[in-house]
C-alpha cells in the first residue's frame, strides 16, 4: 500500500463538465473580463503614479489593491480557461499545492488590505487634523507591507500540514483550480485536523478582519452623523461608499465559500461561486472606485484627452 500511495505525482483538474459549445463560449467570456481587469487595475496602478494629485493615502491603497487584483485572478484563470479548452488539465502535486497557497494567502491579503483601507478612511473622516501627520508614506508603505507579509505567513502552517498529506488516488480534482475542499477530499491519511486548522484559521481571519473594518465604520457613521451640514455628511459617506461596496460584496462571497463545512456535496456549488471572486471581482472592484471618485476620473479623462 505504501508503494501504491507515493505513485500519485499529479492531479488533474477537471473544470466545468459542459457541452463542448457552451466550453468555448465561457473560454471568450472569462478571457474577455480577465483581460479587462487586468488593463483596468494596471491603468489605475499607472494613473496612481503618474498623477501628483493622487499622491494622497487614499489612493496610494487603491492603487496596491489593483496590484494584488492582477495577481489574484492570475493565480487560477489561466487554468480555468485551459480547462475549457482541454477535457482535463495536468499539474504536478508540488504546483497544486503552491496553487492552493498563494490563492489563499493573496486572498488574506485582500482581507488585511481592507481593514488598512478601512482604518485609512476612519483617521481620513474621524481624525481629520491628525491625518497628515498620522498616514504618512512611511506608515502607508508599512501598512501595506504588513498586509502582504501578514497574509503569506498566516496560511504557512496550513501549506506546512497539507504538504505532509499523502495522495494513493484518485487524483482527478474536481475543480478548475487547486481549492482546499476538493483537493483534501483526495487524501488517504487522516486530514480531520487539517481540515479544523483550515476552517479556523479562515473563520478568525474573516471574522476579525471583518470586525474591525465593522468598528471602523461604526466610527465614521457616528462622526458623520454629528456633522452640522447635510452636504458634509454626504461628503463624507461618498468617500467611503466605494470601499464599502466592495467590503460588502467581498464578505459576501468569501463567508459563503468558506466559512462552511467542507462536505462533499458542497464541491460544485463552491465550484461555480468561486468563479465570482476570481474573475468577476477583479474587474468589478476598480470600476466600483473609478466611477464613484472624481479625481480619478478626472485623472482618467486627461490621460485619455492626452492619448
Amino acid at each position: 500500500m505504501q508503494h501504491n500511495e507515493t505513485l500519485v505525482t499529479e492531479f488533474y483538474l477537471l473544470g466545468f463538465m459542459v457541452t463542448p459549445a457552451m466550453e468555448y463560449l465561457l473560454f471568450v467570456i472569462i478571457l474577455v473580463i480577465y483581460i479587462a481587469g487586468i488593463g483596468i487595475n494596471s491603468s489605475i496602478i499607472a494613473i496612481v503614479r503618474i498623477y501628483q494629485s493622487l499622491h494622497k493615502p487614499m489612493y496610494f491603497f487603491i492603487s496596491v489593491f489593483s496590484f494584488l487584483e492582477v495577481w489574484y485572478p492570475t493565480i487560477t484563470v489561466p487554468g480555468l480557461l485551459q480547462s475549457l479548452l482541454l477535457s482535463l488539465k495536468g499539474i504536478s502535486v508540488g504546483c497544486c499545492i503552491a496553487q492552493f497557497y498563494l490563492h489563499f494567502s493573496l486572498g488574506v491579503t485582500e482581507n488585511f488590505l481592507l481593514v488598512v483601507m478601512a482604518f485609512d478612511r476612519y483617521m481620513a473622516i474621524c481624525r481629520p487634523l491628525h491625518y497628515i501627520f498620522i498616514m504618512t508614506t512611511k506608515i502607508c508603505v508599512r501598512c501595506v507591507l504588513g498586509a502582504w507579509i501578514g497574509g503569506f505567513l498566516s496560511f504557512t502552517l496550513v501549506l506546512v500540514q497539507i504538504s505532509k498529506v499523502t495522495f494513493c488516488g484518485p487524483n482527478v480534482v474536481d475543480h478548475y483550480y487547486c481549492d482546499f475542499a476538493p483537493l483534501i477530499h483526495l487524501g488517504c491519511s487522516d486530514t480531520s485536523g487539517l481540515e479544523t486548522l483550515f476552517m479556523v484559521s479562515c473563520g478568525l481571519i474573516i471574522i476579525i478582519c471583518f470586525l474591525l473594518i465593522l468598528l471602523s465604520y461604526s466610527y465614521i457613521l457616528r462622526t458623520i452623523l454629528v456633522l452640522p451640514t447635510s452636504s458634509g455628511q454626504a461628503k463624507a459617506f461618498y468617500t467611503c461608499a466605494s470601499h464599502l461596496t466592495v467590503v460588502l460584496i467581498f464578505y459576501g462571497t468569501t463567508t459563503f465559500m468558506f466559512v462552511r463545512p467542507t462536505r462533499e456535496s458542497d464541491l460544485h456549488t463552491n465550484k461555480i461561486v468561486s468563479v465570482f471572486p476570481s474573475v468577476v471581482t477583479p474587474v468589478l472592484n476598480p470600476i466600483i472606485y473609478t466611477l464613484r471618485n472624481h479625481e480619478v476620473k478626472s485623472a482618467i479623462w486627461r490621460t485619455i484627452h492626452c492619448a
